[in-house]
């Protein structure tokens, strides 16, 4: 195969494969199911892989569990913060369970659903995540229901409840307290169902991580009240598995040496500008040349970050940014019409295989 051109995401399959055998491993020790969260990561090109340690794919809208059903296979969890009448017509057709956001949606849409098992959301007015936009919890949330008289009025209705309550979590003894105080709060209402989802952003794929005695804990609650469980790992699932690679295309200097490289943190790595992160870079490594790396476009903002590297820059260069498989290619945008990253993936045989170009025809259908 010709040498990738770049700007490309680069997936790697035995590094995501590391990540699945830890998701396997859950299953077995605490019989714990996982359904890839798709709203992190859609890549289906590498759900072969996947799909061999993982029970199906949850989603937040039609077209994710659409995509789950037609190209992962197994469970199809669908999920909306609401849908449409016609939404519902069609996804009551593949999917296995189907989860409301508000008792209103369910007592509205139950009698077109209730061949399947349907679930309900529930805002258990605890979480953990370090940033208010991404905390389910926050003040006036519209995420789940959190009225004892509308959860105990769907009992009748639905076969099982989501938790979904956290945003990288790797604190275990927070977890499991939070867990410990859903099942206080919510046991006699837990006992009627048939299983519970503890949805994502728990980082059991972490280095370090006990998974033993998260393994534990879950199975503990798992036989306690007889149900189910789910895990819907995004970013666990993935972590670690891709980079974003680019190529310097010029160098300035501004009080700073600045690397211009031909991709866009606005266009190609959006969650960090959103909660104003910095992703790190696989290559090059650490050193002591400090340079402010920005993308391409317009956006004075539009900046990787500042890095001590082990040399300086200069055109020509290639930058590996890490841990670009989740929210980057689900996000991915033709702001300034920017040449989007094409896809590669690296099989665990080593082989680097194209999956994906994009070109102006794309851009241009894109619009109208």
């Amino acid at each position: 195969m010709p040498q990738l051109r770049t700007p490309y995401y680069l997936i790697d399959e035995a590094a995501l494969l590391k990540n699945l055998k830890i998701i396997r491993q859950i299953r077995e020790m605490s019989g714990a199911k996982s359904v890839l969260a798709l709203k992190c990561f859609s890549t289906w090109c590498v759900f072969d892989l996947m799909r061999d340690h993982m029970d199906g794919t949850t989603s937040s809208s039609l077209y994710e569990a659409k995509l789950g059903h037609e190209k992962f296979g197994k469970e199809v969890h669908a999920y909306s913060v609401a849908y449409s009448a016609l939404e519902i017509e069609e996804v009551r057709e593949f999917a296995d369970k189907v989860i409301f956001n508000s008792y209103s949606q369910l007592n509205t849409f139950h009698n077109r659903v209730s061949h399947l098992k349907v679930g309900l959301r529930v805002n258990p007015g605890v979480s953990y995540s370090h940033f208010d936009l991404a905390d389910p919890a926050r003040r006036y949330s519209r995420l789940g229901v959190s009225s004892a008289e509308e959860l105990n009025a769907a009992a009748e209705l639905i076969s099982g409840v989501m938790f979904h309550f956290n945003c990288e979590n790797d604190d275990l003894e927070n977890l499991s307290a939070a867990i410990d105080q859903i099942g206080k709060k919510y046991g006699a209402f837990l006992e009627k169902m048939q299983w519970v989802s503890f949805g994502g952003g728990i980082y059991f794929t972490k280095d370090g991580y006990p998974v033993e005695k998260f393994c534990k804990l879950l199975k503990s609650f798992s036989e306690k009240f007889q149900v189910q469980v789910y895990l819907e790992p995004g970013e666990a699932s993935i972590t670690g598995s891709a980079e974003l690679v680019t190529t310097v295309l010029d160098m300035i200097h501004n009080e700073i040496d600045v690397a211009i490289v031909d991709a866009s943190v606005e266009a190609h790595m959006l969650d960090h500008l959103i909660y104003h992160t910095n992703p790190r870079t696989n290559s090059p490594g650490d050193g002591t040349h400090k340079v402010m790396i920005a993308g391409r476009t317009c956006l004075a903002g539009d900046i990787f970050g500042t890095y001590d590297l082990e040399a300086p820059l200069k055109v020509g260069d290639e930058v590996r940014f890490a841990d670009a498989a989740g929210y980057t290619m689900v996000k991915k945008n033709w702001f300034n019409g920017v040449a989007m990253p094409s896809i590669a993936v690296r099989r665990l045989d080593g082989t680097e295989e194209l999956i994906r170009s994009f070109d102006y025809n794309d851009y241009l259908s894109s619009l109208s």
